[in-house]
């Protein structure tokens, strides 16, 4: 049986409370002979900064990148949101993508049959929804230099964020979104700015060259950013596979997230760069949620998100696919039994907790093995 080493990294809100629902999983591939899991965990965010000043220490950092695979909960809440701007909680989740490399997130937008009535569209425009958005991770105006706040001569101020690109960080992220539609329906939307962005410019232009030169076979269309936004509403299963930048990434991804009826359903990898002699990636895994600090502590948390992210870890860290699909197809069966965790819950439909949602896939595990 294979073993693998996790870092888990709860973080805050109810990072910890999905979380432990993510190791009875992992507890059950254990127990069914499938794959072994060693576990570490530490701090991150919030919670490390409560405890070092930091929002992640170099030691976290180390034992991130020695590990097979991260698993990463949620950051951030009102409890800090007076620190330093450099330790805020979000920015140990950017340094994290950052020194680890993981240039490439991919974001499955899945919704599922049980939950097409959950959506805020018609069930005929969400029914049978498989998309994925593919976000550049570690380039962009979310990294570019100056960002900065400056005072001027006036007495006003000024804030700079720069959008900065290169013809190599377009380059291998539009090659992830190829290489994934070959695996999917073979067609690749690229989602920019170029009527007003130079940087979008760039990227048109590098997508486009790239496609020609190794992937005539997958289809190729552009959106500018907005119309993309906007046809996701309005017809999202025209898309296949969407590759964007980093900040047109997060909005878009986050829109797509509402197709499928809550964030609580949105698992998330963010790949590095395959290893020249092993290749194997980097790799960091985690909910698109963020840590709801209103109903953290509380046993309300959706944890399929969670759930499902581990199981992308599965199909991209571990090369487990059929134990990723057994992952996949026990949250289906869950859902289709009528199981629903109070963000996904209809009016006046009881709710169950956090515990029992983890409690019910594990089950539907072990009935589907």
């Amino acid at each position: 049986m294979a073993s693998f080493n996790l870092l888990l990294l709860p973080g805050d809100g109810i990072g910890p409370e999905v979380m432990t629902e993510v190791q009875k999983v992992a507890g059950f591939l254990d127990k069914a002979g499938i794959a072994s899991f060693e576990t570490e965990t530490d701090l991150v965010g919030g919670a490390s900064f409560d405890a070092h000043k930091k929002a992640v220490t170099d030691a976290a950092v180390a034992r991130a990148g020695a590990a097979d695979a991260v698993l990463f909960g949620a950051v951030g809440g009102p409890k800090w949101a007076d620190v330093p701007y450099g330790e805020r909680p979000e920015a140990g989740l950017l340094r994290l993508r950052k020194d680890l490399g993981l240039f490439a997130n991919l974001r499955p937008a899945v919704c599922y049959p049980a939950l097409a009535d959950a959506s805020s569209l018609k069930r005929e425009i969400v029914e049978g929804l498989d998309i994925m958005i593919v976000r550049e991770l570690t380039g962009g105006v979310y990294f570019g230099e100056p960002k900065e706040i400056v005072t001027l001569e006036t007495g006003e101020k000024r804030a700079v964020d720069t959008q900065i690109y290169t013809t190599h960080e377009i380059e291998r992220i539009a090659a992830v979104a190829f290489d994934l539609a070959r695996l999917r329906r073979n067609k690749v939307t690229s989602s920019e700015k170029n009527n007003v962005m130079k940087s979008g410019v760039l990227w048109k232009q590098v997508v486009t060259a790239l496609h020609q030169r190794d992937y005539k076979d997958v289809e190729l269309e552009h959106h500018l950013a907005d119309a993309c936004g906007m046809q996701l509403v309005r017809w999202p299963k025209q898309y296949d596979v969407i590759v964007c930048d980093n900040l047109f990434g997060d909005m878009l991804s986050d829109v797509a997230s509402m197709l499928t009826g809550s964030l609580g359903m949105l698992p998330s990898a963010s790949l590095g760069a395959p290893d020249a002699k092993t290749g194997k990636r980097k790799a960091m895994y985690e909910p698109v949620h963020g840590s709801a600090p209103d109903i953290a502590g509380k046993g309300l948390a959706n944890p399929l998100a969670m759930i499902c992210s581990f199981g992308m870890a599965l199909r991209y860290s571990f090369n487990l696919a059929e134990a990723a699909d057994l992952v996949d197809r026990a949250v289906a069966d869950v859902l289709a039994s009528g199981l629903r965790t109070k963000d996904i819950a209809a009016a006046g439909q009881n709710a169950v907790g956090t515990t029992e949602m983890g409690d019910a896939v594990v089950k539907a595990l072990q009935h589907l093995n």
